[in-house]
């Protein structure tokens, strides 16, 4: 009887972490975004990648899997993916953005950057772009970022801390100030 209820206890910890890592973040297009938050204004966080780029793809499998990193994004923001050097037309702050030197048959290999990544000013990938509730450009984070990280900013920006940040002496004490809760 012991050990068919250890068996049991293991095989419900076991689905437990396992659906844990089904969760993902739930991606969306940037016009998505902008319709939702018109109903429930929340800030977006684009992440700004390319399909040949090796950091991207770790913050995809490092950060972007993370259970903790997951749950704050999905409840706090919406979730922008954001190929930028894709073929797709964006429209934004009024505009409509293409990328007219995209060749399909380098569709896996460096491309033509899309005209809202030069918008954004993205010079480097990843990036991940934080807007406020009205889609505006709070700020770029460029590079990869692990969990602990990126949780500095997700909780900087969605708690409106950098409003009151005029200095880099104001974020180096927010910084140095700042515990980290997410698990790497």
């Amino acid at each position: 009887m012991k050990k068919i209820t250890y068996l049991l206890v293991f095989a419900l910890l076991l689905s437990v972490n396992s659906f844990a890592q089904l969760q993902e973040i739930n991606w969306m297009t940037l016009e998505e975004a902008i319709e939702l938050q018109k109903k429930n204004p929340k800030k977006i966080m684009m992440d700004v990648y390319t399909k040949w780029c090796g950091p991207c793809k770790m913050l995809d499998k490092n950060t972007f899997k993370n259970e903790d990193v997951v749950a704050y994004v999905n409840k706090n923001y919406y979730a922008v993916k954001f190929d930028a050097e894709g073929d797709t037309t964006v429209s934004y702050d009024g505009k409509s953005f293409s990328n007219p030197n995209y060749k399909p048959e380098l569709a896996n290999r460096r491309n033509g950057v899309h005209e809202l990544t030069r918008y954004l000013r993205v010079s480097a990938y990843p990036t991940i772009v934080f807007f406020d509730e009205n889609a505006k450009v709070i700020s770029p984070i460029r590079g990869y970022q692990k969990p602990q990280q990126i949780e500095l900013y997700l909780k900087l920006f969605n708690g409106d801390d950098y409003k009151s940040m005029t200095t880099q002496e104001d974020f180096n004490a927010y910084y140095n100030a700042f515990k980290p809760q997410f698990r790497q």
